[in-house]
């Protein structure tokens, strides 16, 4: 019996001690120094890839968000939505519609969206046309939450966005020029526009008049 209770209490002793021990490598000592080489060496992207604009935060290069009607608009969020304001971007509606190419629900949806760009774009002197409305700018991404567009999709908001600021068309195509971004690494991806670094940009054009 005295030998159990030893034992008992020299398993007990281990087991408590390796707990220790484990607790402070994997819940400790692991996680500082993780955090240190992060911030050491990506500490942009350790904290979130944020964007600066006047000293302020004003969001992630790697999550969209809603604009007014005079700045670029991004891709719809959580699944499809009308696009004239896109209010619906929220981290707790991340995901896809996950309808089917051929559900009626989504050919409706996209119906709808084409329709809206093409009103909320056209502007005196400029005419949308259906057939000039990419795909990005009436589908969500897989995430919902896509930060960037397609080169075509901010080509085509350009007048409005003029229009809107009191700007030179030729000058906000420009801008959308000098923001668009090749393909990773010159062949993964396709072309793309960060909607958020653009309209800083835009706003930093307007403010400078």
């Amino acid at each position: 019996m005295n030998n159990s209770v030893v034992n008992s209490a020299r398993l007990l002793g281990a087991g408590l001690r390796a707990l220790l021990v484990l607790t402070l490598v994997t819940g400790v000592i692991y996680p500082l120094v993780v955090t240190g080489i992060a911030q050491g060496l990506f500490g942009d992207k350790a904290n979130g890839s944020e964007i600066e604009s006047d000293g302020k935060v004003v969001g992630s290069s790697l999550i969209g968000q809603s604009y007014g009607p005079k700045w670029f608009q991004g891709r719809p969020a959580g699944g499809l939505g009308e696009n004239d304001l896109n209010t619906r971007y929220d981290l707790l509606l991340s995901g896809a519609t996950n309808l089917a190419a051929d559900n009626e629900d989504l050919v409706e949806q996209v119906k709808d969206a084409k329709a809206a760009v093409v009103k909320d774009n056209s502007v005196p002197g400029y005419t949308v046309r259906p057939s000039d409305v990419p795909a990005d700018a009436v589908t969500s991404s897989g995430s919902g939450l896509d930060p960037a567009i397609s080169p075509q999709y901010a080509g085509l908001q350009v007048h409005r966005v003029a229009a809107r600021n009191g700007l030179p068309v030729d000058r906000v195509e420009r801008l959308v020029e000098d923001h668009t971004q090749g393909r990773t690494l010159g062949f993964m991806g396709e072309p793309r526009v960060n909607v958020l670094e653009l309209n800083i940009a835009l706003k930093d054009l307007t403010s400078a008049r």
